[in-house]
């Protein structure tokens, strides 16, 4: 299991190395501009099909679960934000809309699975790509308390 120290280290290492924000050069009228790198969690990455790797393989959502959700919220608040920004990119990608660009499944088995989510599946490596090396740490949450996050990111 992770300790608290490797943690600490990994945010160091991170905001020592200038954050995740990247850019590409463009050149317009002969002039160069930055401008921000696409990030994995932006739209033009999106991917439905995919279900991630791990034991969550089908998964149906139907009206939005308020008191599930206000879980998910306390859960979030509890393992979630040391890494994680509602609306914007931080060490990890934002859960807002998450799941206009990533499947149900996917986003749970990321939750539950991920370093072998990061080892193995596409987009969780372009996630780590982009985090700096800086990989997701499994909080050892159950399928249980995984849907009740899932049900919070549809409130946000």
């Amino acid at each position: 299991m992770l300790t608290p120290y490797f943690l600490t280290i990994a945010l160091f290492l991170w905001s020592c190395s200038g954050g995740n924000e990247k850019s590409k050069s463009i050149e317009s009228n002969g002039s160069k501009q930055t401008a921000p790198a696409e990030s994995a969690s932006s739209t033009s990455n999106i991917d439905l099909d995919n279900k991630g790797i791990g034991p969550v393989t089908s998964l149906s959502l139907g009206e939005l679960d308020q008191a599930m959700a206000d879980k998910g919220k306390q859960l979030y608040e509890t393992y979630c934000v040391a890494c994680h920004k509602l609306e914007e990119d931080f060490i990890g990608p934002a859960p807002k809309d998450i799941l206009d660009r990533r499947s149900p499944e996917w986003v749970m088995n990321m939750i539950l699975n991920p370093m072998e989510m990061t080892a193995k599946d596409p987009i969780a490596k372009k996630l780590l790509e982009e985090a700096n090396g800086v990989p997701m740490i499994g909080q050892g949450l159950t399928e249980e308390q995984a849907r009740k996050l899932l049900e919070y990111f549809r409130t946000i």
